[in-house]
């Protein structure tokens, strides 16, 4: 039986095991997916466990998705681009990172009808999946991206990488077509972010790459402003479903079985 995980600190919110297994047990296939909780001096020694073909495949979740990178053989090119790992295998005997987050979130907008090109986006945050939401909005052509953090260094940093990003200080707000949360704030009730809502105003786009809860308090937040809402539960079912494809061979199916799994 082969072997899946998902890594992460924290992991209790992961959907992941139960779509992974969901499509395992629809394909018929010989495999298992677990999540399972790092610390961060545990994760050469997780990567060693696919080098031994312990493990067939791992996903990463935050706050993991640069820091496997050291252990690995190769990257490909959207994850040597964006320097953010979601998906690790063994190919001709080398570790290979791959990243699906890029496509999971245009195929989650292309779901929805959300055409981004020529609309200007703030994005709230620098973490793991930020280099990958950025480089998608660059090849649907956003007109303008504006980044918050509340770690300025952070932020600076990914200006590097894409030097036309326009550097907001944390608590100010950026007059935006959409507004994406991109932090870990959202995942624990009383988490809230600092913004002046107030200034951001009407028929923005309030994006949240947090799926569960399903509605965050910044989702909540722009619905009561009467703005439009979605949370990332299409952005992680369509990167899912990549990392399915390369680890077995078989893309499944998106469909509303698929949705309402998640629902549940």
């Amino acid at each position: 039986m082969k072997n899946y995980l998902v890594i992460g600190n924290p992991i209790e919110h992961s959907l992941s095991a139960k779509l992974h297994n969901f499509w395992i047990k629809k394909y018929n296939l010989n495999a298992i997916y677990n999540n399972k909780k790092l610390d961060e001096n545990e994760i050469q020694k997780i990567i060693n466990e696919i080098r031994n073909e312990k493990i067939d495949g791992i996903n990463v979740t935050l706050p993991f998705k640069k820091t496997v990178i050291p252990f690995l053989d190769e990257l490909t090119k959207l994850s040597e681009k964006t320097q953010s790992v979601n998906t690790i295998y063994k190919k001709n005997n080398k570790i290979i990172g791959d990243n699906t987050d890029v496509n999971g979130f245009e195929l989650a907008l292309k779901h929805i009808n959300y055409n981004v090109q020529k609309k200007s986006v703030f994005i709230l945050g620098a973490g793991g999946v930020v280099p990958s939401i950025i480089l998608s909005l660059k090849r649907l052509e956003a007109s303008k991206i504006f980044l918050s953090n509340r770690t300025k260094q952070k932020a600076l940093q990914l200006k590097k990488i894409y030097p036309d990003l326009d550097i907001v200080e944390w608590g100010n707000v950026s007059d935006s077509d959409m507004i994406i949360n991109a932090t870990s704030l959202g995942l624990k009730d009383d988490d809230h972010i600092e913004l002046n809502y107030d200034k951001i105003g009407k028929n923005k786009f309030f994006y949240d790459v947090i799926y569960n809860p399903s509605r965050t308090n910044f989702l909540q937040h722009g619905s009561k402003l009467g703005h439009k809402i979605e949370n990332g539960k299409l952005m992680f079912i369509y990167q899912a479903q990549l990392s399915f494809e390369i680890w077995h061979n078989v893309l499944p199916e998106v469909n509303e079985e698929t949705i309402k799994l998640l629902n549940a």
